[in-house]
């Protein structure tokens, strides 16, 4: 498979690189600056420059052209303000996904976060987080030309990951390390039976393959 990941340098996408090119798929990591290029090269991945904040969706289709799944794991990141909230986690996750229906990419992948809501209330930083996450999820549950998954990870650790975790519908609060969210993003890109779901994930005791074969299709 040709699989293309936003947010190509972030944790979690460079985890998810390192298992994609291990078991032999070409993938490419769209980033904002070219110094981090490097570091997608080392994990197998082509580094991709393109900022998704200012970018117009033929640009980021005609890097998509021809993949046969697209994952958004973009951020703004903790230090950021409520600004770019709104133009990295929201309305750059809405451009990749127009850019995704334009390029005929119908696998798409969402990494979001647990809470996400766009009803949820509040004016801190988090709130705004969760809000945007939201009606980014929204938008692409509108999307009837994508396949999609919407993954929603609870507090991400950088503890080595264990295989074992709980993918469900709802799974209540809980840490699920870095390494776990890659490997479930792993078997989901590959698991089209998923599509139209939106899964929570922590930590648990099932194998990340039964988990994922066990929601596929529900």
């Amino acid at each position: 498979m040709r699989i293309v990941i936003a947010g190509g340098h972030g944790q979690i996408a460079l985890r998810l690189e390192r298992l994609l090119a291990a078991r032999g798929d070409e993938v490419a990591g769209i980033i904002r600056k070219a110094e981090q290029a490097d570091d997608l090269r080392q994990a197998g991945a082509e580094p991709v420059v393109l900022d998704l904040e200012s970018a117009s969706v033929d640009e980021v289709a005609e890097r998509l052209r021809g993949a046969d799944a697209a994952v958004f794991a973009a951020g703004a990141g903790p230090g950021s303000g409520a600004t770019r909230k709104d133009t990295v986690d929201k309305a750059a996750a809405v451009l990749f996904a127009d850019a995704a229906v334009k390029a005929g990419v119908r696998r798409f992948v969402v990494v979001s976060s647990m809470g996400a809501d766009p009803r949820h209330q509040g004016d801190e930083i988090f709130d705004v987080y969760l809000r945007a996450k939201g009606e980014a999820d929204a938008y692409v549950r509108g999307l009837d030309a994508l396949d999609w998954t919407i993954l929603r990870p609870g507090r991400l650790t950088d503890d080595a990951g264990t295989g074992l975790v709980r993918l469900e519908a709802r799974t209540g609060r809980g840490p699920i390390p870095r390494d776990d969210v890659a490997a479930v993003l792993a078997e989901l890109v590959d698991t089209s039976a998923t599509a139209g779901l939106t899964l929570e994930l922590i930590s648990g005791s099932a194998p990340v393959s039964v988990a994922v074969k066990s929601v596929a299709g529900n």
